[in-house]
């Protein structure tokens, strides 16, 4: 497995973090990579960095936003945009490390969600 920095990734989840406010996600402290080579089925993962990492080693929470180029790179660029969004929606408001699940008492991420959250920003 092989991995490179993302930085055609990294412009877009700025600018859907600006476009979508939401302002408690600190995108200094978002990384994204693109995968190759991996065996995994899923189109993109986040990776939390857990609070003990944070409390023992003195560093701010952070994510990182992994792409697997086999399967991303040949999404529309509509669905590329939902795939990001998805994965940016497991963050805690509170911006800890920790991430959110798909389903909470509170929230839902789903295609569903997804797509409102598209139709009200008109991306």
């Amino acid at each position: 497995m092989r991995y490179k920095i993302a930085q055609d990734v990294k412009e877009k989840v700025n600018q859907l973090i600006n476009q979508l406010k939401m302002k408690y996600i600190d995108e200094k402290r978002i990384y994204c990579i693109r995968s190759f080579d991996v065996k995994t089925r899923a189109i993109a993962r986040i990776w939390g960095m857990s609070r003990l990492f944070a409390e023992v080693c003195g560093i701010k929470p952070c994510y990182i936003i992994e792409v697997n180029a086999k399967r991303f790179d040949k999404l529309s660029k509509r669905d590329q945009i939902k795939t990001l969004i998805h994965e940016l929606l497991h963050i805690p408001k509170t911006f800890s490390g920790a991430l959110l699940s798909h389903r909470g008492r509170y929230h839902r991420i789903n295609d569903k969600a997804i797509e409102n959250i598209l139709k009200k920003v008109k991306i």
